[in-house]
């Protein structure tokens, strides 16, 4: 029944075929929207085959192939069929054969699949999830969309292979106890063994009975009459294993997000560290009453963009948390949804507006230390608002390209951009990568030349800049040396020539990518004086260490008044714009 303009089902429980394999075809009819109960019941007693592709259906209901021995079931290119009702199955035998392709359902029955041999799933896009392994008793071959669901046969052929071995060692006992049996009581007799047979003749008789389907059979070796031993011989054929494609790559291995379970434990220590440690850089500055100068506006957006990272880090681990053991079946949903790319934009946001953060302290600070006597070239807010600015927009620009097509977040579990198939997505990632090292390259030359400034000794005496050179130069080169290792392996792997697996960057992804993140508000805030000064102050506005704080406040106003009484102090505090908060700044 093809191709017509049928609204309704057909009521099809007025046939009745003694055929042993009863073949029903119904496609191409656009209008038919549902299959309702017991649809074919009746039809035949014996092996029914469905061939219900290429119609308008959309639902299956319960009961709808109740009373009918199922071969195959071909429900292929459907393509708005969204849901077959959780008893669709009940009453019915089989189906061996499960054909679903091209169809737009997001899950399947839950009963009924446990005498499924053959499942079809392709280019079933919708279907992300799978039900319980347990239901799949009988399969034997899975063509499905997603290779993160094969990874869920992959466990339940390791089960079937687990189960093959005991059977072995029990076919091993039973073949011991066989043979310590008298031959009269384990020889199969049957009227067609010819036991007369010329001298030297070797003969073999089977010791198992026909009707018995066990996987393994032994056979009695006769010479001359009589009997010399057994033959064993095993099918290894029977069961068969389970074969599952398309098999997944090495973007997507067969593992939870994260893959190590120490990594569990490093990546919530590592990710709170960070959050906390920004979060409070940036409440501390931002409520601070004091002015806010050009280091503590770029301090603030370096704490910000590690922030972010946290954020990353932090969506990274509960997700991988919540699908722990079973990620296979919430891969899909996690790689094309708004979650993943989430994650990715603030990672490769955040990244960049780091390493670009890093790089105009640098700047700033040998500018600094280079023009120190000349107040007119000293770089001030109105200047570092419009470069900041720029780093933002740039940040921005390379988080939002994958989005819209250069690369992708949904590539590997961990949702950072490693798509390369394309010219375009390969340029994107050494960009970045290329960027990354220019800017690695341009802070160590400033730092280089800060060194040599300082070695002069009409600038000693200047202002405490030097003492914040040094100081910047070790922190800012330790940043880049983390960051060594990560753009060393991505570059190679930009050129198709992988050094390290998906599963060994992670390593990389939790020990040395966020480190920087980590690290940054301790070293440059946290661990300076100036920095607990604005932090009890911050307290003592709240009812908290308010004797700390007065303690904090008299040292300030005194060290500042001693500074004005010298003159000199007081100029090179104007030339140096504020302290930046670096730790050891002063004793």
């Amino acid at each position: 029944i093809c191709n017509t303009g049928i609204r309704q089902f057909p009521d099809l429980t007025q046939i009745f075929s003694l055929e042993a394999h009863f073949i029903l075809e119904l496609c191409d009819n656009l209008r038919m929207t549902t299959i309702p109960q017991n649809a074919f019941q009746g039809m035949s007693n014996e092996s029914l085959t469905l061939k219900l592709y290429k119609n308008g259906f959309e639902d299956i209901h319960s009961h709808a192939f109740n009373g009918t021995k199922l071969n195959q079931l071909i429900l292929k290119d459907n393509k708005n069929l969204r849901r077959i009702h959780n008893d669709a199955l009940r009453g019915a035998t089989g189906p061996d054969v499960l054909d679903i392709s091209s169809t737009a359902l997001e899950s399947l029955p839950s009963y009924g699949l446990e005498a499924i041999q053959v499942l079809n799933a392709t280019s079933s896009y919708s279907l992300k999830r799978l039900p319980p392994l347990e239901k799949f008793s009988s399969l034997l071959e899975a063509v499905l969309t997603y290779p993160s669901h094969c990874c869920a046969f992959r466990n339940l052929r390791t089960e079937k292979q687990n189960s093959l071995l005991s059977l072995f060692d029990n076919f091993s006992k039973e073949c011991e106890n066989t043979m310590r049996k008298p031959p009269n009581e384990i020889l199969y007799r049957d009227d067609s063994y010819n036991t007369s047979l010329w001298p030297g003749e070797r003969s073999m008789y089977p010791l198992a009975a026909e009707e018995d389907s066990s996987p393994y059979s032994y056979s009695a070796i006769f010479e001359d009459g009589e009997m010399l031993g057994f033959d064993f011989e095993y099918d290894f054929c029977q069961p068969k294993i389970l074969t599952c494609t398309p098999e997944p790559d090495a973007f997507n291995p067969c593992e939870d997000i994260l893959g190590y379970s120490f990594l569990r434990v490093l990546i919530w220590f590592i990710n709170l560290l960070a959050i906390a440690g920004n979060f409070t850089v940036l409440l501390v500055l931002l409520t601070s009453h004091y002015k806010l100068t050009v280091p503590r506006f770029l301090m603030c957006n370096l704490s910000f963009a590690d922030f972010c990272m946290g954020l990353y880090l932090l969506l990274i681990a509960a997700v991988d948390a919540r699908t722990s053991g079973q990620y296979y079946n919430h891969a899909i949903e996690w790689q094309t949804g708004g979650g993943c790319s989430a994650a990715g934009f603030f990672t490769v946001f955040a990244s960049q507006l780091s390493v670009y953060t890093l790089t105009v302290i640098t700047l700033e600070r040998w500018h600094t230390i280079t023009y120190a006597m000349q107040l007119d070239r000293k770089l001030r807010l109105r200047h570092a608002v419009p470069i900041m600015l720029g780093g933002w927009l740039f940040a921005l620009l390379i988080a939002l390209l994958p989005l819209l097509g250069v690369s992708s977040y949904m590539k590997v579990s961990i949702c950072l951009p490693m798509d390369i198939e394309t010219g375009l997505a390969q340029a994107y990632i050494l960009l970045i990568l290329v960027l990354n090292v220019v800017a690695f390259v341009v802070i160590c030359a400033c730092y280089i030349k800060i060194y040599i400034a300082v070695q002069n000794p009409e600038l000693v005496a200047a202002n405490k800049d030097t003492k914040v050179a040094k100081r910047m130069a070790v922190l800012i080169f330790t940043d880049f040396t983390c960051m060594a290792p990560i753009s060393f392996f991505a570059i190679s792997a930009a050129f198709k020539v992988p050094l390290i697996t998906v599963t060994n960057s992670k390593i990389l992804l939790v020990l040395f990518y966020p480190v920087n993140s980590c690290a940054n508000p301790f070293l440059y805030a946290i661990f300076t004086k100036a920095f607990r000064r604005d932090f009890f102050l911050l307290l003592s506005k709240l009812g908290c260490c308010k004797a700390r704080a007065e303690l904090y406040r008299m040292n300030y106003f005194s060290a500042h008044t001693s500074n004005c009484k010298n003159g000199s102090s007081a100029k090179a505090s104007k030339a140096s714009g504020g302290l930046l908060l670096l730790p050891a700044l002063e004793k």
